[in-house]
């Protein structure tokens, strides 16, 4: 039995767990080690073979799906099972099925998240602007390349680019597609690395071969008059901000605003969304909005869908009445992805090493690699047209005797003699010789030889010209342009994203969103001392505390961001958010709204409200027996004034007035003991504050209006005695079973 050889000195012990039950012992390796051994290689693979898209505009995955179709002869061909597809670029791309089958879902025209999309899709590819919508698995959808690919394979047999073998050696694919136009300026890509990230943009394919074609004439040409704005498939309106925009063209970083385009219906008072931003999707939206709306954030809209069908995407909102639509917009805007920022980071791999670049950068990268690819094309077609003058030169020299040139190869005994003796023969080398003993019988005329000596010229004159490109790097500047232009006017579209140059900045937010929002119960008394107590409070608080001789008058459920009216006996309005008054305790006086509001002297108050959204309408009673209905939007302000002089009409004393949120009964007083009972919608809405409305009450001279409030509001059992046929009225008398002294107090 052979003896065991026992361990060198230094070597690591093997963990062996079953060797006599004992545990096995941990190797210590330093971090540093670990880092370098096993975690960069990993780092390195995923930033220059997987995630960083390269100066042809695609990742990895992109290239060897694209490749793979383009084998399959899937340009300009009839479609295919996309799970064809998908196992045939197995070849390439060892990774999962579901993982190409993205990758091929995001190139999709059905899918939307390119400009010009590459492949040309039927079926269902789910929508970019979707997060919930699946696409169909990959048996069910049918694939080919879309036309503008031709673009990016053309030539792609003329030695443009590099070839390498793939990852069992079995075939080769290309090292970058030899686009003919700066595809990595056209299609958005996005990729995170280990340590890095990328994030590219798309332009408008128009836009961008303009500017590459100015930049080719003058590298110092000013790409923003050229190259306007990102544009992206979902459409949407771009805010211009040319200082944001310039730091990116020429830096690779920054970022820009994108919102949604939206109309509103007015027959139908609803507004629908019809374009929503790139970076965000219809359930984020609906979502977000929900959650406002749930919050009592936004109170206008009534209803939210999603009618989204095969005439494209549509997002309805639904307002209440009285709601405006600009403004909620704005709302929505500042809330919710409907305005939403892209953050550029133009991060490409050149030559195998990352780089931030701006768009300049990334132009002169481009037409430097596409310069060399040109070159590389017109050298290879000039070394086959001189590979073949080289074989006509040959085959003149047999016209000089073409008997002779049969004799040799009659007399020649041995098959593999025949290119040797021939080429004694006539002096010329193997190439030609085995180009001549290939000639067919039939050819062996004047007539044939001649004319293929006649292309002689032809070519010296071609090989010529190429050797010029070739050498000439302003001529192949030319053909680039040539190209570009022809790629802009067959594949060329107009822009989708609108760009807005004058619009309303949202950066300034209004103070209301970062103001908290709870519920509150607010009170105040007959004197103006004013109350806002939280519900927690309230249940643990016992009576409210009033001033000798004050007492209860007004109270109401809000939120901490509703806003207050107080109306003064000199027609003023002060305007004030509820947040601006700190919480109180019943037990407590609360803030005297004259002192707190800064009246003027001797300025009293008469009247208050509580608002969240100014929906709704005021009703002015005056003591002459006028009623005055004015909508609230008319107190609303842009610049949160806290003041409004001419509030209501100063013809007459203010007897009452009430918030109209839907038309209703109103019970109106006398000091005479008389009442009328009238519906709202007898009176028309007024715009103006100053308004002095229309005449209810008819009164006797010495006499004048008590009071009003709503019918529920009062113990006016038999209505039909007091209810108005028409306006104005004396009205009737109150009888005694009507009468109620603690709510319909007549005035002497």
């Amino acid at each position: 039995m052979p003896k065991k050889k026992a361990p060198e000195e230094g070597a690591k012990k093997v963990n062996n767990p079953n060797v006599m039950g004992l545990r096995p012992e941990v190797l210590e390796q330093p971090i540093t080690e670990t880092l370098e051994i096993n975690y960069m290689p990993y780092a390195m693979s995923v930033i220059v073979s997987r995630a960083i898209p390269e100066i042809d505009g695609f990742k990895p995955s992109h290239r060897k799906l694209l490749y793979t179709m383009y084998q399959m002869h899937l340009l300009g061909g009839a479609r295919t099972k996309s799970a064809n597809v998908v196992g045939q670029t197995m070849k390439l791309n060892p990774h999962g099925d579901a993982a190409i089958y993205d990758t091929m879902v995001r190139l999709s025209r059905g899918y939307g998240a390119l400009l010009h999309p590459l492949v040309d899709s039927k079926g269902n590819f789910g929508k970019v602007y979707s997060r919930d919508m699946a696409w169909a698995a990959s048996r069910y959808t049918e694939v080919r390349l879309d036309p503008i690919c031709a673009e990016l394979f053309r030539d792609i047999d003329q030695d443009t680019v590099d070839f390498v073998d793939n990852y069992d050696g079995s075939m080769q694919e290309p090292t970058l597609l030899p686009t003919t136009f700066p595809n990595v300026l056209v299609s958005a890509n996005q990729g995170i690395a280990v340590g890095m990230a990328s994030n590219l943009c798309g332009f408008n394919l128009g836009e961008v071969c303009d500017a590459t074609v100015a930049f080719l004439k003058n590298p110092q040409v000013n790409l923003l008059d050229h190259l306007k704005a990102p544009d992206f498939p979902t459409g949407g309106e771009l805010l211009y901000d040319e200082g944001a925009l310039r730091q990116i063209y020429e830096t690779g970083r920054g970022s820009f605003q994108v919102r949604a385009k939206w109309r509103y219906l007015k027959g139908e008072n609803l507004i629908e969304i019809y374009e929503i931003p790139y970076t965000t999707t219809v359930e984020a939206i609906m979502d977000k909005v929900a959650e406002l709306v749930k919050g009592g954030k936004i109170r206008e809209i009534a209803d939210m869908r999603d009618e989204t069908d095969l005439n494209g995407l549509k997002i309805t909102i639904d307002l209440k009445r009285g709601a405006d639509p600009d403004k909620l917009m704005t709302r929505l805007f500042r809330s919710t992805t409907l305005q939403d920022s892209f953050s550029c980071n133009f991060n490409i791999l050149i030559a195998g090493m990352p780089r931030v670049m701006g768009v300049r950068e990334i132009l002169d990268e481009w037409t430097g690699w596409r310069m060399e690819g040109v070159r590389r094309r017109t050298y290879f077609v000039m070394k086959k047209k001189q590979d073949k003058l080289h074989l006509l030169r040959g085959l003149k020299k047999i016209l000089l005797d073409i008997d002779r040139a049969i004799k040799i190869i009659r007399e020649t005994e041995e098959d593999d003699q025949v290119v040797p003796n021939l080429m004694i023969g006539f002096g010329i080398d193997d190439v030609q010789a085995e180009y001549v003993a290939d000639i067919k019988l039939r050819n062996i005329n004047k007539e044939y030889i001649l004319k293929r000596i006649e292309e002689v010229a032809g070519l010296e004159e071609e090989i010529a010209d190429l050797q010029d490109i070739v050498n000439n790097p302003g001529r192949i500047k030319k053909l680039i342009v040539a190209e570009l232009q022809a790629v802009q006017k067959k594949y060329a579209v107009p822009r989708r994203t609108e760009i807005v140059y004058e619009y309303q900045t949202a950066a300034a937010e209004d103070a209301e969103d970062e103001t908290p929002d709870y519920p509150v119960h607010v009170f105040c008394s007959r004197e103006g001392y004013f109350k806002k107590i939280t519900p927690q409070s309230l249940r643990m608080s016992g009576e409210q505390k009033y001033k000798e001789g004050d007492g209860p008058w007004l109270q109401w459920e809000a939120s901490n961001r509703d806003e207050l009216l107080v109306f003064t006996d000199r027609q003023q309005c002060y305007k004030a958010r509820l947040s601006d008054f700190d919480d109180s305790k019943a037990s407590l006086l609360g803030d005297f709204l004259p002192t707190k509001l800064g009246m003027d002297p001797g300025e009293g108050f008469v009247w208050a409200c509580v608002t969240a959204d100014y929906s709704g309408h005021l009703l002015f009673f005056f003591e002459n027996g006028k009623v005055a209905r004015v909508a609230l939007s008319a107190y609303q302000t842009q610049t949160r004034r806290k003041k409004l002089t001419g509030a209501y009409s100063d013809k007459s004393p203010l007897a009452a007035a009430c918030l109209l949120t839907e038309d209703t009964e109103m019970a109106v007083t006398s000091t005479e003991g008389r009442v009328v009972v009238f519906h709202t919608a007898a009176l028309t809405p007024k715009t103006t504050r100053s308004t002095q409305g229309v005449n209810v009450m008819t009164l006797k001279p010495k006499y004048k209006v008590a009071d009003a409030r709503p019918l529920a509001d009062t113990t006016i059992v038999n209505a039909a005695r007091y209810r108005a046929r028409s306006l104005p009225i004396a009205g009737m008398l109150l009888r005694p079973e009507d009468r109620a002294e603690e709510q319909m107090t007549l005035l002497e």
